[in-house]
């Protein structure tokens, strides 16, 4: 293994020999780290944490550190990361808690920016970007390919659906709508589609268009909610990509940003 004479690394860590530990890197017992990983300098990691392959940890970064939660007793929960994410500098991901679960979990393909803060218990999908400073509480969910953008605070147990983006600086209470635009004027709300995020992730233009004609039902009609739904459902060619946008309604606890 390939590490500096300042780094520090507990004997009952398992770490890949392909692995590169920086200047002053701290990894404790019980992290598993997978081939190839980086970590740059100044790296924090403590266990029981499970690290995939090609993974990258810029300086100062703090992983799996314990929860930030006052009913936490030091039980041994843990925290996942898959592979080939991009962790920036000084971000803090903290490990789950007995109540929610017990594990904190971060998927694959992921950019999370510099001082961006995961809370204990969140669940982070594949091809996540967490802008600088986004803060996620505890039990957060982040969908497939979503985007939170810069300095935005994330209520605990709000879900973030998949393709949805989030502007810098908004506030979010209840759950972001997958395929949204929301950002914040002086209130927070849902924008319509994020057709460009679409068309970049390869929608085709009927799927973009059927998923339009939703969000006019949704948020551009005189219809309530329940209503909207009900209309959504009687269409017979609706696809799924509508399906999932009415489950997830559908299965908000927090009510969802329109």
């Amino acid at each position: 293994m390939k590490a500096h004479p300042t780094a520090i690394v507990d004997p009952r860590a398992r770490i890949s020999l392909d692995c590169e530990i920086g200047p002053y890197c701290v990894i404790g017992p019980e992290v598993e780290l997978g081939g190839e990983c980086t970590l740059m300098s100044h790296v924090a990691i403590a266990g029981p944490t499970k690290i995939g392959t090609g993974n990258r940890f810029f300086p100062f970064a703090s992983i799996g550190t314990g929860p930030q939660d006052v009913t936490y007793a030091g039980e041994p929960t843990r925290l996942e990361i898959g592979d080939h994410n991009d962790i920036r500098e000084c971000v803090t991901i903290n490990r789950g808690t007995v109540k929610g679960g017990g594990v904190t979990r971060v998927g694959n393909h992921t950019l999370i920016m510099a001082y961006t803060h995961v809370a204990h218990d969140c669940q982070i999908g594949d091809h996540v970007i967490l802008a600088n400073a986004a803060t996620l509480g505890g039990h957060v969910i982040v969908e497939d390919w979503a985007t939170v953008g810069a300095l935005c605070p994330v209520h605990h147990f709000v879900r973030i659906g998949a393709y949805s983006f989030i502007g810098g600086g908004t506030t979010i209470t209840r759950d972001v709508l997958p395929f949204s635009k929301t950002a914040a004027a002086r209130d927070t709300h849902a924008y319509g589609l994020n057709a460009i995020g679409l068309e970049r992730r390869g929608f085709t233009k009927e799927r973009i268009r059927k998923i339009h004609h939703a969000y006019k039902v949704l948020l551009a009609s005189k219809l309530n909610t329940s209503q909207a739904l009900d209309r959504l459902k009687s269409e017979p060619d609706r696809g799924e990509d509508i399906d999932r946008l009415i489950q997830f309604i559908e299965a908000s606890e927090r009510g969802v940003i329109k």
